[in-house]
């Protein structure tokens, strides 16, 4: 038995780090070189040292693994197939006997454990708060207060935050006479929103883990992270996005913990689910691969079926509910569909890369001028006035900006045709685009994605954005109120120069590349120990980062829902139920 463990370990961990030597290599020789050939001198090469990593991670998790035991069932170790929480009847489960048997169960009301934690975070975050007041309007506030002003709204930004916006800053003007005020309320509610989501995940391991140390690690992590100062105070959709994705994942954790029937995490699942779907459109991609997990526990799964049916049927509810919802929005404000050009981000990128590489548009040495003249003419009519020739590896949004959607649209054949061809033809090109925007998310040693939005004359325009732009926001009666100028200076500084970036070893704490390596190691681990319904809650992370691979560069805002999600999935879903297929 333990034999054939270490061997499943080999194979588990060995095709982990098979991924990760491929990332790190092709993501540092395009940092280093901007361009790789594949020919067969690099393959071999690239091949050689993946199968190396590959085996030494292979071995090293293997006998780690041997250390560890056999947890055979997806059940705490040395109890076999039991799940690890509180029992569907409401009596104690394995954890919780656990915990009581080492005398460490924790004796204070989950209600008190919440406010303390509330208490502490709000606190860290309060200065910040006052530092940046009304809040940091770097992103896309400018454009959604001109539609609120203008009362011309769509989707680009989703309607559900441009109207929280009008409603903040109308309460505002007529309650405090002032639309900072009201902005500064929003920002507030929104500070407060995500530390009580917060909150509730630390009160939740508080339950369900006997090691003290473990929360009291999460409530210094939520309370000192220097990144939660700076987003929680964004007047920007992520943020309350991340909160509801945060709730929907707490809810989904414990549903799956306990297997019992429709309860109160139902709904607090609903509700982080329909909130996540209303405040960022990659919350509803994200539910349908969560979705499909779903429907393939209920067909597969020997144990608690009844229970997956009653989870898909509440997602199925959900995404109905979502969609509604966004329906009645569209009706009662008027908006009209955005423009879909975000969602061809990977092929712009690609398109663009190859027509500067074999387009013979003389902007590299390295063009070799073997494009079919069918195909420029195709990439012509969907890159205007040559934006190719702005391309940059780490974004689309300079050759996106001048993107002809029609071609897509209604040339479809046309498009799918040249595309295609051009990916058989050079292939290497096209590996080369998708490796160098999303480089971000899987080199760990990048560091483009603190760079992105800097144009070498305004400031705050680091990977924590934070410019404000005074003349355009002044209009509709927004200014910069710092009430406290000196914190605020400080922050600033911290923010522009990419502070983060200078701190030896704990920088890794911060950079994205990191992030998605963790999911999968806990994947990983999950698929040895064989706890198949903990991939359920992970099914919505890797269907959220899908969204992110094919978009148009790599964000702090972006990837900020998984940076707080992640220390609460691990911690939650490592002590998950049985298995699934049971």
């Amino acid at each position: 038995m333990k034999s054939k463990l270490n061997r499943r370990a080999f194979c588990i961990f060995g095709l982990l780090g098979a991924l990760f030597a491929f990332f790190q290599m092709t993501g540092y020789g395009l940092a280093k070189r901007g361009n790789l050939i594949w020919d067969g001198s690099y393959l071999a090469k690239l091949l050689l040292v993946v199968l190396v990593v590959s085996i030494l991670c292979g071995t090293i998790g293997s006998i780690l693994c041997g250390f560890a035991g056999g947890i055979p069932d997806g059940g705490v170790e040395g109890i076999p197939g039991e799940a690890a929480g509180s029992k569907s009847d409401g009596t104690a489960g394995v954890s919780d006997r656990i915990g009581k048997r080492k005398g460490m169960a924790w004796s204070i009301r989950p209600l008190y454990v919440w406010l303390l934690s509330f208490a502490g975070i709000v606190l860290c975050r309060l200065p910040g708060y006052l530092a940046y007041y009304p809040g940091i309007c770097a992103y896309d506030t400018t454009i959604q207060m001109g539609q609120v002003s203008g009362g011309f709204y769509n989707d680009h930004h989703p309607i559900a935050h441009t109207l929280l916006l009008k409603l903040g800053t109308d309460l505002g003007e007529r309650v405090f006479g002032s639309v900072n005020a009201g902005l500064g309320l929003i920002t507030l509610v929104q500070m407060l929103f995500l530390a009580g989501v917060m909150a509730w995940g630390i009160t939740l391991v508080v339950r369900r883990t006997g090691r003290r140390w473990i929360p009291v690690a999460l409530q210094l992590l939520a309370m000192l992270y220097p990144f939660h100062a700076y987003m929680s105070i964004s007047v920007c959709k992520d943020i309350l996005f991340s909160a509801f994705f945060l709730l929907q994942m707490l809810a989904l954790c414990e549903m799956i913990r306990g297997k019992a029937g429709f309860g109160r995490y139902d709904i607090l699942f609903a509700a982080g689910a329909i909130g996540m779907q209303l405040f960022r459109n990659n919350g509803r991609y994200a539910m349908l691969v969560l979705w499909v997990f779903l429907a393939a526990a209920v067909c597969f799964g020997k144990a608690h079926r009844r229970f997956w049916v009653k989870l898909t049927v509440n997602t199925t509810l959900c995404l109905v509910a979502g969609s509604l919802l966004l329906s009645g929005l569209f009706r009662v404000t008027g908006a009209e569909q955005g423009d879909r050009r975000e969602m061809l981000s990977m092929p712009i990128q690609q398109l663009a890369r190859t027509m500067l590489y074999h387009g013979g548009v003389g902007v590299l040495a390295e063009d070799d001028g073997t494009m079919r003249k069918e195909d420029k003419a195709l990439i012509n009519d969907f890159l205007l006035d040559e934006a190719y020739r702005d391309y940059r590896p780490d974004i689309a949004d300079p050759v996106k900006r001048h993107t002809n959607t029609y071609v897509v649209r209604y040339r479809t054949e046309d498009f799918a045709r040249t595309y295609l061809g051009l990916l058989a033809d050079y292939p290497g090109d096209f590996i080369n685009a998708a490796l160098a925007v999303n480089a971000g998310y899987f080199y760990v040693g990048d560091e483009s994605h603190a760079h992105i939005n800097e144009n070498g004359t305004d400031t705050g325009l680091g990977y924590v954005q934070t410019r404000f732009l005074a003349d355009e926001l002044g209009e509709y009666g927004i200014v910069q109120a710092s009430r406290w100028r000196s914190l605020y200076e400080r922050m600033e500084r911290w923010a522009d120069q990419n502070a983060y970036l200078k701190l030896p070893i704990v920088k890794f704490l911060f950079v994205p590349g990191v992030f998605l390596w963790c999911y999968l190691l806990f994947a990983a681990i999950l698929l040895w120990r064989r706890q198949y319904d903990g991939w359920i809650p992970l099914a919505l992370v890797f269907g959220y980062y899908a969204t992110l691979i094919l978009g148009p560069t790599v964000q702090l805002r972006y990837i900020y829902p998984l940076m707080i999600t992640l220390p609460f999935v691990v911690v939650l879903g490592i002590r998950g139920g049985a298995e699934v297929g049971k």
